[in-house]
């Protein structure tokens, strides 16, 4: 993996969003409702594929929020949502793509 994808700090707020920067100095930051809708995981991903909508689904709390965060491994890190959802392995490197135009 390249420099750029290494993580070199996160910050998570859990009624924000997320915020990391990479090794090279670039910092990436996302909000709620971006990481949720765009959850990569292969649930969200084949409801995304069907047409449907990964977030809100029956159920789901009024307000989104971010209840842990956990690295895993070196390359991603797994969020788990208010709304039970913790399936989702954020990939540095995705992370880095989605906030580099």
């Amino acid at each position: 993996m390249e420099d750029r994808y290494d993580a070199v700090d996160i910050e998570v707020r859990r009624s924000e969003g997320l915020t990391v920067t990479f090794a090279d100095g670039h910092v990436a930051e996302f909000d709620l409702m971006r990481l949720r809708l765009f959850c990569p995981c292969a649930t969200c991903r084949t409801l995304r594929e069907r047409g449907e909508e990964a977030w809100p689904r029956d159920g789901s709390p009024v307000r989104l929020q971010i209840t842990d965060a956990e690295l895993h491994g070196a390359w991603g890190l797994n969020i788990t949502w208010n709304d039970g959802h913790s399936t989702g392995i954020y990939p540095f490197e995705q992370l880095r793509r989605w906030s580099t135009p």
